[in-house]
């Protein structure tokens, strides 16, 4: 596996397996990894000759500056993992290397998408987050590049600004991993506590057996308060958003929409990390 800190460097390596003809599949990573950012890579290794991977935590998408100094940070482990699964190409950039002293971000209106949900709570993210996929699009010029469904708004607003900037690589959603007791694999997870992370299952539980509810004709509504009221019971939990979605619009679908598939989002507050989760319903 090669690494590489710097752009120019990364472009030349890259350079002579474009000349092969070989297929570039990507997966960008925060690092922290776990065995749902293997699962990327593992797909990516099934559909290309060739597989980068880039860790860099983004500053731009974080509108709390404290949620980006806490961000878990373990780059010798990430690459022992990366080396292990079989990734041939590392890029490992410093901010310097991203981004100029100055720099506006990329001027998209992503419109509804970006201004419901995370982007009603996380004013500014998704502007960070499309700004580096862009970025790393142009850098790495994938065939494919893989995301994970467990942050399926976020895969949304990349599927538009691909449209949107004319990028020519496949973006591969894949399904959300989970613990054994349901709990989304996620790098925020390691800053859980005991009892955050006893607790934090019932997050899942509740979304998928509001999908029961649902099938039984209880009203949307309904559903969403009986979600909200039953995770903020808990000791460590409070909810802050739960919708159903249509899933490529996002909009909220009201009571009296004949419904065939949607999505439940939802956002969860712990007095340590926020986590977020989603499943898909099918009628």
């Amino acid at each position: 596996m090669q690494i590489s800190n710097n752009v120019y460097d990364i472009n030349q390596m890259l350079y002579f397996e474009r000349q092969k003809g070989r297929k570039i599949g990507f997966v960008p990573t925060m690092g922290a990894l776990h065995d749902g950012h293997l699962s990327l890579i593992r797909e990516a290794l099934n559909e290309n000759d060739t597989v980068v991977s880039s860790i860099f935590v983004n500053p731009t998408q974080f509108n709390n500056i404290n949620d980006l100094i806490n961000y878990p940070r373990m780059p010798e482990t990430d690459l022992a993992m990366l080396n292990d699964a079989g990734c041939q190409y590392v890029f490992l950039p410093e901010t310097n290397e991203i981004y100029q002293p100055g720099e506006s971000l990329l001027d998209i209106d992503f419109g509804y998408l970006e201004k419901t949900m995370e982007g009603y709570f996380r004013p500014g993210h998704f502007k960070g987050v499309a700004t580096v996929v862009d970025k790393l699009f142009r850098i790495i010029s994938p065939s494919k590049a893989y995301f994970g469904e467990k942050d399926f708004q976020q895969l949304a607003i990349i599927w538009r600004m691909v449209q949107i900037m004319k990028h020519t690589v496949e973006i591969i959603g894949c399904p959300t991993l989970r613990e054994s007791d349901g709990l989304a694999l996620s790098s925020r997870n390691l800053l859980l506590n005991k009892g955050q992370r006893m607790e934090a299952p019932l997050i899942y539980k509740a979304i998928n057996d509001a999908g029961k509810l649902i099938q039984k004709g209880e009203l949307l509504s309904e559903v969403k308060k009986w979600v909200t009221e039953m995770l903020n019971a808990s000791m460590f939990l409070k909810v802050q958003y739960f919708e159903i979605v249509h899933p490529e619009s996002l909009i909220n679908i009201a009571d009296d929409e004949k419904i065939i598939e949607a999505r439940g989002c939802i956002a969860v507050l712990t007095e340590g990390p926020r986590l977020i989760d989603n499943v898909a319903y099918h009628f």
